[in-house]
């Protein structure tokens, strides 16, 4: 087989087209069952390879099983859809394939990435000592700013390894990534203070007092903590300009994870849900997440960067061996990752296209779509409402079948792609409104599948017994 890249465009662009008709032909992909994808697909690797229109064969069969994150029926998880002016970002950025390291590698790229970090960084009210980066995700920005609360409380450790008994505090709704980078930190999971919530999901200040105070009598030395700014269930926003009055009491270095919901800065209406952002020592977002941007693509942006330089710098002759004199351009010295790939073009060129203005309009349409699936379901007694206005997760329950039964059913059957979670011993359907894709014709449609579907398998689906009804805001 020719290695062609002008014949491969060629493959990729009929490829691609046929995603697209896929998507609005036959929106939910057919399921297929992991034990029988060998037997459905040409997937194993053999000793020969195949010429190309067997490959062409093989990738549309493929692509056709593939689930399609950026249909009218996906409502699954934390997937922003699919903006055309950002994969063309990502589409250049793979041609050019540059690595973020170096700026003798870069070039101007370091730049389109710099330029983003100060803009967030501004709008965030972060000072003149900033710095940031883009790690590979959500997971990566949190455990990059946990390593610099480490070694900002222990400088030593990065030289003579963890000796102290550091603590560290989050809600007992934080993403999962919390737990695994406090592991891959040297920490441990035992020493983790998961904070107890109220009604909404938010971090109770009150019970983080009193548990850094009992550590610190205890003889453990609290250095960390997360404040959530759209938890992965219910969306629910912490208090940040209150938790930051208990991290300046005690020195804790104050990380606003978000993720899922932080891109609410660049809205007028909704900013002030991360009230207080700017006392924070470091926040991420993802603009893969609610910015219709692809896979993957997340920002850390940092109060101080000598923290950065501080926790990431590492001698490297053979890598940084010219433009000494301006090193915010060698990207690696405040990057976990060397051989990093270029995410920041993808975001810069939709950014570029539409102005802060479009970003803003992307932000507050997703608000607009969980709002009017919110009063929806207010509105409708077949249906009992687990979350809050102004989150992008919208939790229900409908005539009490089973939400794990529901949406298991739903996917088998190719009907929709919709997820479930759980809160203070409730179960529920979890619909997620992040498409950019989405509009509220597209969730009239969602609304109506599910009560079709419900109806005409009444009998199939499992009831349960929901233990909670609709709360008082």
């Amino acid at each position: 087989m020719n290695n062609d890249m002008n014949s491969d465009l060629e493959l990729f662009t009929r490829l691609a087209k046929e995603v697209l008709s896929q998507e609005k032909e036959n929106p939910v992909t057919k399921n297929i069952s992991p034990n029988n994808l060998l037997n459905k697909l040409d997937i194993q690797l053999e000793k020969n390879g195949i010429n190309e229109k067997q490959l062409s064969s093989i990738l549309k069969e493929i692509l056709k099983a593939t689930p399609k994150t950026s249909s009218r029926l996906f409502f699954n998880q934390l997937f922003g859809g699919r903006h055309s002016k950002a994969v063309l970002g990502d589409l250049l950025s793979i041609i050019l394939n540059n690595t973020m390291a170096t700026y003798k590698v870069a070039g101007p790229q370091a730049a389109i990435e710099k330029e983003i970090i100060n803009k967030v960084a501004s709008i965030i009210e972060y000072e003149s000592d900033f710095g940031g980066t883009f790690p590979t995700g959500g997971s990566m920005s949190n455990f990059m700013s946990l390593i610099m609360a480490r070694d900002k409380k222990e400088p030593k450790i990065r030289r003579e390894g963890v000796n102290t008994k550091l603590t560290l505090y989050t809600s007992e709704n934080a993403h999962y990534s919390i737990s695994k980078n406090t592991a891959f930190s040297g920490i441990g999971k035992e020493n983790i203070r998961y904070i107890k919530s109220n009604l909404k999901g938010e971090m109770s200040v009150g019970d983080l007092k009193n548990q850094i105070q009992k550590d610190i009598l205890q003889g453990f030395t609290p250095f960390y903590i997360n404040a959530t700014s759209g938890t992965t269930v219910l969306g629910a926003f912490d208090a940040i300009d209150k938790i930051a009055e208990v991290s300046k009491k005690y020195n804790i270095w104050l990380h606003v994870d978000g993720s899922y919901s932080g891109t609410a800065i660049f809205s007028k209406k909704y900013k002030e849900l991360l009230k207080g952002v700017s006392l924070s020592d470091s926040f991420c977002f993802n603009a893969h997440k609610t910015l219709g941007t692809p896979l993957s693509c997340s920002v850390l942006v940092v109060k101080n960067k000598k923290y950065l330089y501080n926790s990431f710098d590492n001698d490297a002759t053979y890598l940084y061996q010219t433009h000494h004199d301006l090193d915010d351009f060698n990207l690696g010295k405040t990057s976990f990752e060397c051989g990093r790939k270029n995410n920041a073009l993808k975001f810069w060129v939709l950014w570029k296209s539409i102005g802060t203005h479009g970003i803003s309009k992307i932000v507050e349409k997703g608000y607009d779509l969980s709002n009017f699936a919110q009063s929806y379901i207010e509105k409708n007694k077949d249906y009992k409402v687990y979350s809050y206005p102004n989150t992008l997760s919208v939790c229900f329950n409908y005539k009490n079948y089973d939400p794990v039964d529901l949406c298991t059913k739903l996917y088998e059957t190719n009907t929709l792609m919709v997820g479930y979670g759980s809160f203070k011993k409730n179960t529920f359907v979890r619909l997620v409104v992040v498409n950019t894709n989405n509009n509220i014709r597209a969730l009239r449609q969602f609304f109506s599948i599910l009560e079709k579907f419900a109806k005409n398998n009444s009998a199939k689906l499992k009831k349960v017994t929901c233990l909670k009804n609709k709360k008082t805001y």
